[in-house]
């Protein structure tokens, strides 16, 4: 059984169900963080912006390499156009040196070339850099494409809130913030981050555009994002915190004001590490996939893979020492 059908739950059910497993998801909600999300799979740029994640870049682009894979099972268009950055000159060279110091290979380029590769950039960005490490899924259609592949290989889905493995061999985990402290010692090390997102009713072609405190990521609507506001765990839409963000997305692609726009926020979990606790718990029969922090879409297939792994009795490979819940147990 498992609890949570946010990008972790629904491929982790693909992933045991192609192992052979009879596997039941839970969750009693209609929207999750998941949903709301932009679809990023950005090992490069994430690792450059957020220092945090940089000692972790081998490992986000280790889970990068397995979506091409998903992808092709789950029948998801995988965008691997890149990503670009523009903005001042002294912001992008800062931003060229750390993607050199990760080997993610920038290129320089000219704003003729920009808008070529982000159609609708603004005209004002006379220059701009370039990574294709980074790839990109839209959301809300691949999150539906995940269930219906997991409903084709067989997985139950039912409404319920889980509080208790009841009568399931295995309870796989893979709730967000709001976690149930029951199912899992561990849970408890869990802090919610609420973020913001803008969409722009308007279909977007191209590549993410990044720019200091915000990106653009094309898709059936233009995303504007994202905002990290830890501590906070409503989903409650805040326009003091979405408008700045429209306001900015509209600073990169101006053609787009006046189209109608809508706000939404979703709420992640962290861990204080900022990898994901994936692996047994305390608890006997329970395997968690939790806490990936903004990272979610990108670390799917490889959470999958490890938990699938545990579940069978499997080498869990290389980066599930990285994930041991046990490491937050002192």
């Amino acid at each position: 059984m498992i609890a949570g059908a946010g990008v972790l739950g629904l491929a982790t059910a693909v992933a045991l169900a192609d192992a052979g497993c009879a596997v039941t998801v839970c969750d009693p909600a209609d929207r999750n963080a998941s949903g709301v999300a932009a679809g990023m799979i950005a090992p490069a740029f994430e690792a450059a912006l957020d220092e945090s994640a940089r000692p972790h870049a081998g490992l986000l682009m280790a889970a990068r390499n397995l979506w091409p894979a998903l992808a092709e099972r789950a029948g998801i268009e995988l965008d691997r156009t890149g990503a670009l950055a523009v903005g001042p000159d002294d912001w992008l060279d800062g931003v060229a040196a750390s993607l050199t110091a990760l080997d993610a290979r920038p290129m320089d380029i000219g704003g003729g070339t920009a808008r070529a590769l982000a159609p609708g950039l603004s005209d004002t960005f006379a220059r701009a850099l370039l990574s294709r490490e980074d790839w990109r899924v839209d959301a809300p259609v691949a999150l539906a494409a995940l269930r219906n592949t997991a409903e084709a290989a067989g997985v139950q889905f039912r409404p319920w809130r889980v509080s208790s493995r009841g009568n399931a061999d295995v309870l796989v985990v893979a709730t967000g913030a709001s976690a149930d402290l029951e199912l899992a010692p561990e849970l408890a090390g869990l802090a919610p981050i609420k973020g913001h997102i803008v969409r722009v009713a308007r279909p977007a072609v191209g590549a993410v555009v990044r720019s200091r405190g915000i990106y653009a990521a094309p898709g059936e609507a233009m995303a504007f994002g994202a905002t990290m506001e830890p501590g906070f765990g409503d989903d409650a839409v805040d326009p003091t915190k979405a408008e700045p963000l429209l306001a900015a997305g509209l600073q990169l692609f101006p053609g787009l004001a006046g189209t109608p726009a809508t706000f939404a926020a979703g709420v992640r979990a962290a861990t204080s590490d900022g990898l994901p606790m994936v692996g047994p718990s305390a608890e006997p029969a329970v395997v968690l996939a939790v806490g990936p922090r903004r990272n979610g879409w990108l670390l799917a297939p490889l959470v999958a893979q490890i938990v699938t792994a545990f579940v069978t009795g499997r080498d869990p490979g290389p980066y599930a020492g990285r994930f041991d819940p046990k490491r937050f147990r002192a």
